[in-house]
């Protein structure tokens, strides 16, 4: 019978080779943009090649005079901070309640809570400049952060309960038997448990919101500008070479975070 036996180990290496072949085109298509992006940031001349007719650091050098796009990138980090921050305290409580919750309201908690990343970003983001404008209200720093804590807090929250969901309980009942406050259980068992799953979405969270475009373009003005909305429009009227230098530290900078991340919280595992 060695006919279907055969014939299997040929389907399988099929398989493996198409898997293969789109892996790598995947690779291609994801990776490619990225490396003509840094490429193009190297470019000398005044405008936009590639291939650049040469290699150069001169527009990251202009970047220090660039006081807009400095402004801008620092709105960012801003509210990309206070983003995570808030995202992380309210989704580590909502990750309890909804983890140890055996009540049946749980699943469409889980789901409302979620329904930021299932809802069209833009449709959300001309909602909450409605909205706002209703209240009477101007586009402010802490309207941004709300609104992208609105939209980044599932990445906290999906980490999250993941690391919860392997947790063993028994911790936490030796916890209690031993005296300990639910507090101080939290603080000594929960947190450090956790901390990876955590530590990942606090990271995704921050990334989601430094590069949110839909939510800011509705809810920044010209005193609130954001980075993504700053490089937006400077590729869309004057295709200035700086924007391209922007765009090579964003890469670096993501990818200096992606080290860290994957170093301390095991992101990749944490991803799975």
């Amino acid at each position: 019978m060695p006919g279907p036996r055969y014939a299997i180990d040929w389907e399988s290496a099929s398989l493996r080779i198409v898997f293969a072949v789109l892996t790598v085109f995947a690779m291609v298509f994801l990776i490619a943009p990225t490396v003509i992006v840094l490429i193009t940031s190297l470019t000398p001349s005044e405008s936009l090649k590639f291939p650049p007719p040469g290699l150069s650091l001169r527009w990251y050098y202009a970047l220090v005079d660039a006081d807009q796009m400095q402004r801008a990138a620092w709105n960012s980090l801003v509210i990309a901070f206070w983003t995570t921050l808030i995202c992380v305290v309210l989704g580590t409580a909502a990750s309890i309640g909804l983890a140890r919750s055996k009540s049946k309201w749980v699943r469409g908690a889980d789901l409302l809570f979620m329904s930021p990343l299932l809802l069209p970003a833009l449709a959300f983001g001309f909602a909450a400049l409605v909205y706002i404008n209703k209240l009477g209200l101007a586009p402010s720093i802490t309207l941004l952060v709300l609104g992208h804590v609105i939209v980044c807090v599932p990445f906290v929250l999906r980490t999250t309960i993941a690391s919860l969901s392997q947790l063993d309980p028994a911790l936490l009942e030796a916890s209690n038997s031993l005296g300990a406050s639910s507090w101080m259980t939290f603080r000594r068992v929960t947190l450090p448990l956790i901390a990876p799953g955590l530590g990942s979405g606090a990271f995704l969270a921050f990334m989601a919101s430094f590069d949110n475009v839909p939510v800011s373009l509705f809810l920044a003005d010209e005193r609130t500008e954001v980075l993504p909305i700053h490089l937006w429009q400077q590729i869309d009227t004057n295709l200035d070479v700086r924007t391209a230098a922007a765009s090579g530290v964003i890469v670096i900078f993501t990818l200096v975070l992606m080290l860290i991340a994957e170093r301390f919280a095991g992101i990749t595992q944490q991803m799975r």
